[in-house]
């Protein structure tokens, strides 16, 4: 599997003891195919064991949260929090609530957050949590009722240096708003031990745009080696979430058009560039499906299935959804219409063949550790706010996350270029996020 002895008697342990996680799994393996040339020329990696202790997370919690629905019967789900790696910094990570949601999910997003956080320059470890409970179709009470018992539970094992939650996929500001009220409640203290918060109340602007704008700032620094920009390209962004909505705005400000967006349901075309205001209205406002921007432009098309929406020609993509949504056939249909570069705006988003095949036809890919890096990168900044009890403008956080992102470009690059992969922005993701984390665990010792 591996050129390296060390490589493959590590991942062959853990995929034994770890057969039943495949996303796990599908991270742990792709950064290790990015290491094979730094394992070969730091042979102090194996003598600490780093790849052995980075694959294991410090901690995992795990525990029910009950809850009574409007009905007053009482409901049950499965949540987690994965403390994985402190080496720079406390844990620091999101929060999903999803359906989907289990242990390898939980561990790969974990496993992703340590090098994302390490290729802001922030001092946050890796970390994240979530449950399996759906928001979708609850009512205001419900959540709130499930949010404090959840909260009850984890408030045990966090705090502003130890461990600091945010969002993700089904945990918005309503959510976070809930969490931290109980945890207020339990701690008798005001900290900044969630991001993601409302402004009112220690929140960070820009936070809400932060990961669809960093995902835009890190094309364009794509965009500039390639001689060129935004302007006039056309622009396919899978979701309708936060991320792909202000990922469509940025983009739009950029000269880009976007042409596509998609939720679970369906995808929408609009060849006149589709208004993200409109997106806005219909997700954040309403909470409706993406068919209703029919109702707003009558000259859109609506198409059911999500998938479908990597068909429509593009000069650049941007999957925004969900973990493995776009697939080796599903990028080769994207090279053949002419697709020139991408970038992850969610979290794994592009299966192992998608990658790739887009890497074997020279299309210019950003992995999402790198490109999506903004949202956790402005989270960071709140956290810094909250401890100085200061609140910067939008101008002022926006500035900090454009110049974070261009550095995570730029340390990709020379960190693939350092050994002799010039262009695998995947790789020098991969590279640049581990060698920060492997120094600290050398200079800190066995205990961590």
């Amino acid at each position: 599997m591996f050129k390296s002895e060390y490589l493959n008697r590590v991942y062959e342990g853990l995929a034994a003891r770890n057969a039943h996680e495949p996303e796990f799994l599908q991270a742990v393996r792709e950064v290790f195919e990015s290491l094979e040339p730094v394992i070969a020329a730091r042979p102090e990696i194996e003598k600490n064991g780093i790849l052995e202790r980075i694959v294991e997370p410090e901690r995992i919690v795990s525990f029910r949260v009950s809850w009574v629905d409007d009905a007053g019967k009482v409901q049950v789900n499965r949540a987690w929090r994965i403390q994985f790696n402190s080496a720079i910094g406390p844990y620091k990570g999101g929060l999903r609530l999803h359906p989907s949601v289990n242990q390898s999910i939980i561990k790969f997003l974990g496993f992703e957050q340590i090098f994302k956080n390490s290729l802001t320059g922030l001092p946050m470890g890796g970390g994240k949590g979530g449950s399996d409970f759906d928001p979708k179709g609850k009512s205001d009470n419900e959540i709130m009722r499930f949010c404090q018992s959840f909260m009850t539970e984890l408030a045990r094992h966090i705090g502003p240096d130890t461990d600091v939650p945010a969002g993700d996929i089904g945990t918005g500001a309503r959510e976070i708003g809930y969490l931290f009220g109980q945890y207020k409640r339990l701690r008798n203290e005001f900290t900044g031990v969630l991001t993601g918060k409302g402004l009112s109340y220690g929140g960070s602007l820009a936070r809400t745009e932060a990961t669809g704008y960093g995902v835009c700032y890190y094309m364009q620094e794509m965009l500039h080696d390639m001689d060129t920009s935004f302007a006039g390209k056309q622009v396919v962004i899978s979701g309708s979430g936060n991320v792909a909505i202000y990922a469509c705005q940025k983009a739009t400000q950029l000269g880009g058009k976007v042409i596509a967006m998609s939720d679970s349901n369906g995808y929408i075309v609009d060849e006149n560039g589709i208004d993200y205001q409109v997106i806005k209205e219909i997700k954040e406002v309403k909470r409706a499906r993406i068919k209703t921007y029919l109702d707003y432009v009558p000259s859109a098309k609506y198409v059911e299935g999500c998938r479908g929406i990597w068909s429509t020609p593009c000069d650049i993509a941007l999957p925004c959804a969900t973990q493995n949504e776009l697939n080796g056939e599903e990028a080769k249909t994207l090279i053949a219409n002419g697709v020139k570069a991408v970038a992850e705006g969610a979290n794994m988003p592009s299966t192992p063949e998608a990658v790739a095949a887009f890497q074997s036809a020279g299309v210019m890919f950003g992995p999402a550790k790198a490109a999506n890096a903004g949202g956790v990168a402005t989270s960071g900044l709140e956290m810094s706010q909250n401890s100085q009890r200061l609140s910067w403008s939008f101008d002022e956080v926006d500035e900090k996350l454009h110049g974070i992102m261009v550095n995570i470009y730029k340390s990709c690059k020379e960190a693939a270029a350092r050994y002799n992969m010039e262009g695998n922005l995947v790789a020098g993701a991969n590279i640049a996020g581990f060698e920060k984390v492997c120094e600290a665990m050398i200079w800190q010792g066995v205990a961590y």
